[in-house]
């Protein structure tokens, strides 16, 4: 029997770009090549799909080189619906090879145009099987204003927030800050949809907002001012059920803050001092079981599929639900795998998991549902 075919989608327009591309890199070196056939597909900056070296070295991380797929002149052909699965390749020179049957899409892309709901509609059209989130969990978990509103909307705490529109910032400044002050200080100022820390700016006082909101701005047109809650940051990955089964949950882990600010993308992704990833996290039993259970309610709020991992202040007054990420940080030293490896599964293992949750659905169908 053939193996199946696993097209694993990466890059993509958004700033986090490069994060997605050295995903890739731990995601070739990885995957069980005895279970499965591999197809690198890239998304360059520009959208353009193209067929990619199968080459972890390739897409490597670290401070000096950030990774990123580059037009090398092919152009992946999917297939065009109904009951054909065949992906094809326009080389340079104009020549069209096939690749053969797509079974499933392994779409690690983050950020807009890739983890907002726009990629998984257009395989749900075509029919085609993909791992992770659906069409409304990833659009929803993308803003982080409507996540809030859906969170509380299901009794999920989260923490107090501002959001404030470009036009409306541009048009009463002083009403924005007035509404900014309310959060009191610090604070922190995001893009409503940006991930990986991208825009993100800690406010001491009021003195640095404007320049938080421009930095926040640069990257979405709609930003979120949130209190610093005082507390642990810890983070739970949640992994859809199996066979009708509830979502699972890991071990949390915790971000350790010495030095830094905050947990920004120097911090995440290039090794900076400040910050430490801790799996499993010193919590007692209740704390464990607490932020396990709150973290698979949180995924069902938003009609989770796939995985996600929920992220939480651990606060002297309880818990708080800081947001969702369906596609979260997923290189072999993100918190998401690291959490799931504490919890005994290898990251080898974890991607199995999720290709195969993946093959197991109707295309097309399987993430139309209500939200829990």
């Amino acid at each position: 029997m053939d193996k199946p075919a696993v097209a694993v989608l990466f890059g993509g327009r958004s700033s986090e770009h490069s994060i997605s591309s050295a995903t890739a890199g731990g995601v070739l070196r990885a995957i069980d090549r005895d279970r499965y056939r591999v197809i690198p597909v890239g998304i360059t900056r520009d959208g353009v799909f193209v067929l990619e070296d199968d080459d972890p070295d390739k897409f490597a991380l670290d401070a000096e080189r950030l990774p990123e797929v580059v037009d090398n002149g092919t152009r992946v052909v999917w297939p065009e619906g109904g009951a054909d699965r065949t992906l094809r390749v326009r080389r340079a020179d104009g020549a069209v090879d096939e690749l053969g049957r797509v079974d499933v899409v392994l779409p690690i892309l983050h950020g807009l145009h890739g983890e907002d709901g726009t990629v998984q509609g257009f395989f749900d059209t075509l029919g085609i099987p993909y791992a992770g989130g659906g069409v409304l969990d990833s659009a929803l978990c993308m803003d982080k204003h409507f996540m809030k509103v859906v969170l509380a909307a299901a009794g999920v705490p989260v923490s107090p927030w501002v959001t404030v529109t470009r036009a409306r910032w541009e048009s009463d400044p002083d009403g924005v800050r007035a509404d900014a002050a309310t959060m009191g200080e610090p604070s922190f100022v995001k893009p409503a949809r940006a991930g990986s820390s991208v825009g993100v700016s800690k406010v001491h006082d009021a003195s640095e907002l404007d320049a938080a909101l421009a930095l926040a701005f640069a990257e979405d047109d709609k930003v979120l001012i949130e209190p610093a809650i005082v507390g642990r940051e810890v983070e739970v990955a949640i992994l859809e059920g199996r066979d009708g089964d509830m979502p699972r949950a890991s071990l949390p882990g915790e971000i350790v803050l010495t030095t830094r600010e905050f947990y920004d993308f120097e911090g995440k992704y290039l090794g900076g001092d400040g910050a430490d990833v801790v799996c499993p996290a010193e919590l007692s039993e209740g704390d464990t079981a607490a932020i396990q259970e709150l973290g698979i309610r949180a995924f069902q709020a938003v009609d989770g599929k796939g995985l996600a991992r929920v992220d939480f202040f651990l606060a002297a007054d309880g818990l708080y639900v800081n947001e969702l990420n369906t596609m979260p940080g997923f290189t072999p030293i993100s918190m998401f795998p690291k959490c799931w490896i504490a919890s005994g599964m290898s990251y080898g293992q974890l991607i199995t998991e999720l290709i195969d949750t993946a093959l197991e659905r109707t295309p097309g169908t399987a993430r139309v549902g209500s939200a829990a």
